[in-house]
């Protein structure tokens, strides 16, 4: 049986973090198997939107080339990833936006589809065990007002968020590889002496 068609979707990429643990480095242009990791996430979800966004506080020129739209937070002091995910919601121009961080490079397209083929009118969020990935996780664009109202009240938290939004789970095991965030030196220099296996 043919699986079926995908939702249309906006995507978008986490990149305007402060890189803390990379000594302030800019994440997503961090090199990886002879590319930056922006690269490999944007070669695993080309395919599945005409609405590519990233979010991105610094280096916008070397963004740009991998992106459809740029966003930035609205305040300057890297309020942190809700603040991204904020603006995205406000420029998404589907109904459904899929969201990701752009230091979890072995992330697959059968994953990309799971959680697509999940959409609905309540967000989809990744769980490894007990533990949720809300920066791996699929928000429907109508979130937007309850959002809104919810960083006005202080909210800073996407995990707290989304589980007040009732959010679905997508169940994977403890110990996905694809789920791996090389988000400290170590981890990406760990990553770099494995050989990659391209999905």
């Amino acid at each position: 049986m043919p699986e079926k068609p995908l939702p249309p979707c906006s995507i978008l990429l986490l990149a305007g973090g402060r890189g803390q643990r990379m000594g302030g480095a800019d994440k997503g242009l961090l090199d990886w198997h002879g590319k930056p990791l922006i690269a490999w996430l944007h070669e695993q979800v080309r395919p599945l939107s005409d609405d590519l966004i990233i979010s991105c506080n610094r280096n916008q020129q070397r963004y740009a080339a991998f992106a459809d739209q740029l966003i930035s937070d609205s305040q300057d002091d890297f309020p942190g990833p809700l603040a991204g995910i904020l603006a995205g919601l406000r420029s998404a121009r589907h109904a459904q936006l899929l969201v990701l961080p752009c230091d979890a490079p072995l992330i697959d397209q059968k994953l990309l589809h799971s959680l697509l083929h999940a959409a609905g009118e309540q967000p989809v969020v990744v769980r490894q065990g007990e533990q949720w990935q809300p920066l791996i996780s699929l928000w429907p664009t109508q979130l937007l007002a309850a959002l809104e109202d919810a960083w006005t009240s202080g909210q800073r938290s996407p995990l707290s968020f989304l589980r007040a939004a009732q959010a679905r789970t997508l169940d994977c095991l403890q110990d996905d590889p694809r789920l791996a965030n090389l988000n400290t030196p170590r981890l990406l220099d760990q990553a770099a002496r494995a050989p990659h296996r391209a999905t």
